[in-house]
């Protein structure tokens, strides 16, 4: 098994293969870090070095692993590619060179709905990106569809945001104590999460479950607009509540990166994600994700 884009959600996404799969799998990671390397290979797995960025860095991965779990994200910096994912475009090529692999999951991100106005979706409503960084995430997903019609089965995972506890900025503590303002109850919008645990689990449950060329939405299921979800995380770490602001003086006021979530609004259905992959979700509400986290002294 290769992961390609080996960071926190990488490692856990390798650790969670339970015996006796961990014992007849190999596990690959590609890197472009030679800095990662002992640590890779100090959590079980071999390194192989090679940039996305840079296609003849890759040649060594074909026909090199039977199953893919791609997470590595576009490059943002690239502004002259645009809405292009350039990474895709070359991991996906290098792979189609030899054998090809029996199956890929991609993490993809459920920005590529964009406003939903609150709606409940489903993995079979149109993506309608609204930024960039979504629109680089449709392209991704064309280029592992496109891989699926030569012949790999291909899982997409549409994945909102990751917590836990032990990830590094994986809670919403450091913004609570910055007092970064929600939006205002009437309007706030929902949001969606998952814990990294339950993601790295569907990773690997999509590898030999996914149905061929098959799109998830791989969330829990808590069912909260942002401004609770906020007042939530501070009650359970034993902080203070973000003070809420009207949006236009959010818009004033908030980074653009901040202001893009709080345009959306969308309540993500995982109902194919628990029938097909058989996902029992251990952390089912971020309040239990969450729970556990200490309060500061």
């Amino acid at each position: 098994m290769l992961i390609v884009g080996c960071g926190d959600v990488g490692l856990r996404t390798a650790g969670s293969l339970g015996a006796p799969q961990s014992q007849r799998v190999r596990l690959l990671a590609l890197t472009s870090s030679p800095e990662r390397v002992r640590l890779l290979r100090a959590c079980g797995l071999t390194p192989l070095l090679g940039d996305l960025d840079t296609p003849a860095t890759l040649a060594r991965l074909a026909g090199l692993a039977h199953r893919v779990v791609h997470l590595a994200p576009p490059d943002a910096q690239r502004r002259k590619d645009g809405e292009s994912d350039l990474r895709t475009r070359n991991l996906t090529r290098a792979l189609r060179k030899r054998s090809l692999p029996r199956s890929l999951v991609y993490a993809s991100t459920t920005g590529v709905y964009g406003d939903c106005h609150g709606e409940r979706v489903n993995e079979s409503r149109t993506v309608r990106p609204h930024t960039p960084r979504a629109m680089r995430r449709v392209d991704a997903e064309a280029w592992v569809r496109l891989l699926g019609r030569a012949g790999v089965p291909c899982s997409i995972l549409r994945v909102p945001g990751i917590y836990a506890q032990d990830r590094e900025g994986g809670t919403p503590r450091e913004r609570l104590l910055k007092r970064t303002p929600v939006l205002q109850a009437q309007d706030d919008v929902y949001t969606n999460h998952i814990h990294a645990n339950d993601l790295a689990r569907a990773c690997i449950l999509a590898l030999w479950r996914g149905k061929p060329q098959r799109t998830f939405n791989v969330c829990d299921d808590t069912d909260l607009k942002m401004g609770d979800y906020f007042d939530l995380a501070a009650d359970l770490m034993g902080l203070q509540r973000p003070p809420r602001v009207a949006r236009s003086e959010a818009n004033q006021s908030l980074p653009l990166m901040l202001l893009s979530f709080m345009n959306e609004s969308r309540r993500l259905d995982n109902t194919r994600m628990k029938r097909e992959l058989r996902l029992t979700l251990k952390y089912p509400h971020v309040r239990q994700g969450l729970a556990l986290q200490k309060p500061l002294l």
